[in-house]
């Protein structure tokens, strides 16, 4: 039976009350806690690095699911594992051996994902896809939290999902970039079995537990 996995987006959280948030997305039943680590060079925007991670660990027992928004991601790999990265996932974009840095991952003992932004074709991770542990599709351009969700996204999903299934792998289809109530159905049904939320969880008008435990029962939701 599919096993569905909910990552709220922690840099969408209220910083001033960082444990509380976090507590909220225990108490609602969040799997894991999603960090953007982004570096000003490959994306824009400079957000949080292995200090803010190591602070979550300590504050937090969900696995800590990282993406590398930076160049270079193997010379500070250690770094976010020491941290305590549960997952550390890099962009085939900044990595011309994608294999070998997904093998450095799960050398120092996290699981290893692997991403590419919405105008990479799906094809660019073929060489490590039989390797990884997690796949993350960007259903919105990397570097910006908030931005609006692009439906073209769902077929790469689909085809995705096609390529793990002819791999028997059991590797994790994540999604992330404007996942709401409304849109992450799409997603589970194109075959992806976790969910990044920003917004929809930390901005939610009943406060950030309420955003998690509705997202979370819909993506446990047998009916979809």
């Amino acid at each position: 039976m599919q096993k569905y996995f909910l990552s709220p987006s922690i840099i969408a959280s209220d910083f001033t009350r960082l444990t509380e948030e976090i507590r909220a997305c225990e108490s609602a039943g969040a799997d894991w806690l999603h960090m953007d680590i982004m570096d000003g060079h490959f994306v824009p925007t400079i957000t949080i690095g292995p200090l803010f991670v190591e602070a979550c660990k300590r504050a937090s027992k969900l696995p800590l699911d990282v993406h590398l928004m930076i160049s270079e991601p193997e010379k500070y790999i250690e770094d976010f594992a020491k941290a305590g990265a549960s997952n550390i996932t890099v962009h085939v974009e900044t990595c011309p051996d994608l294999p070998k840095v997904v093998k450095k991952i799960q050398s120092l003992g996290c699981k290893a994902g692997i991403t590419l932004n919405p105008a990479t074709p799906a094809s660019a991770l073929d060489s490590a896809l039989p390797l990884a542990d997690l796949v993350l599709v960007m259903s919105v351009k990397p570097g910006y939290s908030g931005q609006t969700f692009m439906p073209e996204m769902i077929s790469k999903v689909e085809e995705i999902r096609n390529k793990l299934n002819a791999l028997r792998s059991s590797a994790h289809l994540e999604v992330d970039g404007g996942i709401n109530l409304d849109t992450l159905p799409l997603m589970k049904k194109a075959g992806a079995n976790a969910f990044v939320t920003g917004n929809a969880a930390f901005k939610h008008p009943q406060g950030t537990a309420a955003g998690v435990k509705a997202l979370k029962e819909l993506a446990s939701s047998p009916t979809l």
